[in-house]
């Protein structure tokens, strides 16, 4: 008798309830696989970072520019008269 069969044949005398538990499991193991098969797939296939988020992209909600504080970054790079950036005294 395969594993299968032995799988079919308990399955077959258990409550409804539990068969659907049986079936949730099986459903979680077959996911679990595919997830698995995508990810690797995904890391063989020599594919950009962005090609990889592109699932991502646009699932949160925020303002099209994020820099909502422009005037922080005026002056970044330039040196002031103590040889320090405006930056590196916040």
């Amino acid at each position: 008798m395969s594993i299968e069969e032995i799988i079919i044949d308990k399955v077959r005398i258990l409550p409804p309830d539990k068969q659907q538990e049986a079936l949730d499991f099986v459903e979680f193991l077959l996911a679990k696989i595919q997830k698995q098969e995508l990810s690797s797939q995904k890391k063989n296939s020599g594919v950009s970072g962005l090609t990889l988020a592109q699932e991502y992209i646009g699932c949160v909600e925020a303002a099209s520019d994020l820099s909502t504080n422009k005037d922080y970054m005026d002056g970044y790079g330039s040196r002031s008269d103590d040889g320090y950036s405006p930056i590196s005294r916040l």
